[in-house]
């Protein structure tokens, strides 16, 4: 890593989620951090459910976040990779954001050598099997054919029906796990890389989707991270090429 020089590290920001009163100050928040960011940063990585609900169709744009992919688009215009994870929320991404802000997408997790450290990466949902009712979902969210037969729907239609689902999903979400650290036998993001070491060390692992901060020895050389969320939160990671650390963002 160049000197001074850092990797950053953001998650769940719901963009448009009609739980936040004011999303403007919302969205702008977050771009606010973005540009704070832009002279250190070596690359970005956003691990997913940045929007509470997106949907690609091929002639139309969903409305709003114009500041947002406005500040994606200069950042990796001035050459500074960022790395797009899809989520739960925003698992429709295809191939307009990319081409048009110049973020790469994932839509799987990634591992990654950071300065000699094993980083793993995901949004964090659908991972094992410790959520079999969502991962029968997923694999209906991502066929091709429920995807054509949604973009056939009028977009008022589409998009107020799946903002009605990802209310409902989140109240869902809330109630059965809630916003508080489970325990390490019921956080199945710990089950699942206490697992994932029998097999193959990672020095990191970090995830979004639990709307919680946390940093978690697994073992004397694994951590797990919680990145936390940008609607009551508004933490974030930071590696230096030495030590990861979460912080917490005051515009």
């Amino acid at each position: 890593m160049q000197n001074g020089k850092k990797i950053y590290f953001a998650s769940d920001v719901h963009l448009g989620a009609p739980s936040i009163l004011n999303a403007k100050q919302h969205e702008r928040t977050f771009v606010s951090w973005l540009d704070s960011i832009s002279e250190t940063a070596e690359s970005i990585y956003l691990l997913g459910d940045i929007f509470d609900f997106w949907f690609e169709y091929k002639k139309v744009v969903p409305r709003g976040y114009t500041r947002l992919l406005g500040k994606l688009s200069e950042l990796t215009d001035k050459g500074i990779p960022i790395h797009f994870f899809t989520g739960n929320h925003d698992i429709w991404v295809f191939d307009y954001l990319p081409k048009e802000t110049g973020v790469q997408v994932h839509h799987k997790p990634l591992e990654l050598n950071f300065d000699g450290k094993l980083f793993y990466l995901a949004h964090g949902d659908g991972l094992g099997s410790y959520d079999k009712k969502f991962n029968l979902l997923k694999i209906l969210f991502t066929n091709k054919l429920a995807q054509w037969v949604f973009s056939h729907i009028h977009p008022n239609w589409g998009i107020g029906l799946a903002t009605f689902w990802s209310g409902k999903s989140r109240e869902k979400n809330l109630v059965k796990y809630g916003s508080v650290y489970l325990g390490d036998q019921k956080e199945w993001l710990v089950l699942y890389s206490k697992e994932y070491l029998k097999h193959k060390h990672i020095d990191y692992f970090i995830y979004g989707h639990r709307h919680i901060v946390l940093d978690l020895n697994l073992n004397t050389k694994s951590r797990l991270i919680y990145l936390g969320d940008w609607v009551n939160l508004f933490t974030y990671g930071v590696w230096d090429g030495l030590n990861f650390k979460l912080e917490y963002y005051k515009s």
